[in-house]
């Protein structure tokens, strides 16, 4: 996955470009996906800045293994990104979790 399809995802599935964040909470790592969005007058980041963010997201997530994990997730949601609350995708990092929570 690149960070152009990531971008592809969020928006057919919620039709915004939502800021995504990787958390790792209670020992285990959560692709959040943010209220923010790109299309907002506030977003802090440019789209060449924000296109950078998801590149990084999407190799981070080719790394972990957690590609289809991700997609599945937002196929199957009914949750939506609101203020104050993000979707929370929880990533099984299998046997390589502790490489990635130290």
């Amino acid at each position: 996955m690149t960070g152009k399809e990531l971008r592809q995802l969020l928006l057919n599935k919620w039709g915004r470009s939502y800021d995504v964040q990787l958390r790792r909470t209670q020992g285990k790592v959560f692709l959040q996906v943010m209220w923010k969005y790109l299309e907002q007058a506030s977003f802090p980041l440019t789209e060449a800045d924000y296109q950078a963010h998801l590149d990084t997201i999407a190799s981070y997530l080719h790394e972990f293994g957690g590609v289809a994990q991700v997609q599945a997730y937002i196929e199957k949601t009914r949750e939506r990104p609101r203020l104050g609350k993000a979707v929370s995708i929880p990533l099984d990092l299998g046997e390589r979790a502790s490489e990635w929570l130290l």
